[in-house]
């Protein structure tokens, strides 16, 4: 890429477009540059405009590909042009972002040069930032975990939908998991979505326990979380045909419900989505069509009330709620010491700012301790990403409860540890 390289101007709605940069690589592997980005992203805009069109928007800012950091921004530029419209959001710490609203494909094509390779709207809209109008239902496996298994869960979500009398749009996450997105009336303020999303959750658990869990902490979980907290206010996640930054640049690509039995994240990228749209039109191009009410979901969840069911643990950040059961991570809950209880030590054995050099660590780890690694479950082994204030970095623990005391290994330092980068962010 010259660094003195004219940019590429596109007219989209009457507007002109400048995209910097348009041959700089943004995935190496797939042999796909900025514009190429761009241009996916208006070959299927009508899907995608439509996955955020009126949301709030957070910037996750990819300027130096999707090999590179990436950086989160909440407030809109201030270099912008005057027809790109804002809404201002207020936090819990009383500050206020101005957030970027995409209305079309021009400002769509605008977020997209800013390195914006993923998309991250909110569950509102700029007309009522106070009401979800989005249920958000978040498969996230455990690492190990069988894909059928994702797709498994996801279809006893579609039934238990069903039975409530509400419809589920399906898509993949583009990476490891699958999202259901149910469109309600806005209502309801986010603790209450919330609260829907966490008895979904657990009744899903309940039918499916070998397989899905509504379990906070990872040491507790075993199969494909489904993230309820995703519902709470001021998250986002990615939305419909989303690229995200993997090496073979997929993208979260909407389904019909016959086609998630057998679906394979890798055959939706940016090199193959386009045609399929051109095929298939916008699979969600109807969820606009009805609204739900979240009356059925709260119902189950008063159930889990009236039989003492505390509510989940809430992302550290947010306030402590009046029904919340403890947030603590089990293994650090104090032991009475008249009723001695089996440790379950968590071993920190690798600290990254990338997630690729923590995974080669935990490699490691496993080579110097191979019979230890042969007794770990899947669920046994934390990936954690760790954010700080504007980027992230991966924090990799091992759970030794299934292994004999007599035969865990002594500790040792995290390898790698990158305390210089990590240090920081740490509590």
């Amino acid at each position: 890429m010259a660094k003195d390289e004219a940019p590429y101007e596109l007219e989209l709605e009457g507007r002109e477009v400048r995209i910097t940069h348009p041959s700089k690589v943004y995935f190496p592997e797939a042999g796909v540059t900025k514009l190429d980005v761009v241009r996916y992203y208006m070959a299927v805009a009508d899907g995608a405009v439509r996955g955020v069109r009126d949301r709030p928007f957070v910037l996750k800012r990819f300027v130096h590909g999707a090999t590179g950091e990436a950086f989160y921004q909440k407030r809109a530029p201030s270099k912008r042009p005057e027809w790109l419209r804002t809404a201002t959001l207020s936090f819990p710490s009383g500050r206020l972002a101005e957030e970027i609203v995409v209305d079309g494909p021009a400002s769509l094509a605008w977020v997209v040069n800013l390195g914006c390779i993923e998309l991250h709207p909110h569950a509102i809209r700029a007309a009522d930032l106070h009401h979800p109008d989005e249920l958000r239902v978040d498969l996230d496996p455990v690492p190990g975990v069988a894909w059928a298994d994702v797709r498994r869960v996801a279809m006893e979500v579609k039934a238990l939908l069903e039975e409530l009398g509400m419809q589920g749009f399906a898509k993949t996450s583009g990476s490891r998991g699958l999202h259901v997105l149910v469109r309600i009336e806005p209502r309801w303020g986010f603790s209450d979505v919330r609260r829907a999303a966490l008895a979904l959750a657990r009744e899903i658990e309940r039918r499916a326990p070998s397989i899905a869990t509504s379990k906070w902490w990872k040491e507790e979980r075993r199969g494909v979380f489904l993230d309820y907290n995703q519902n709470a206010k001021d998250k986002t996640t990615c939305s419909a045909y989303s690229v995200r930054p993997l090496p073979d640049a997929r993208v979260s690509a909407p389904m019909e419900w016959s086609e998630v039995p057998a679906c394979e994240p890798a055959d939706f990228t940016v090199h193959t989505m386009p045609a399929r749209f051109a095929d298939k039109g916008d699979l969600h191009a109807r969820i606009d069509d009805r609204a739900f009410s979240l009356e059925p979901l709260l119902a189950l969840a008063d159930k889990d009330d009236a039989e003492g069911i505390p509510d989940a643990p809430w992302p550290p950040h947010y306030p402590k709620q009046e029904r919340e059961a403890p947030r603590v991570a089990p293994s650090r809950v104090a032991k009475p010491k008249a009723a001695p209880r089996a440790k379950h030590p968590l071993v920190i054995v690798a600290r990254a700012h990338k997630k690729d050099d923590a995974l080669a660590g935990l490699e490691r780890w496993k080579a110097r301790h191979p019979s230890v690694a042969a007794m770990l479950a899947p669920e046994e082994i934390l990936v954690d990403t760790m954010r700080g204030r504007s980027s992230t970095w991966t924090r990799i623990r091992v759970n030794l409860k299934s292994v004999p005391e007599g035969e865990r290994p002594e500790p040792e330092p995290p390898d790698p540890d990158d305390d210089g980068l990590t240090a920081p962010w740490r509590p």
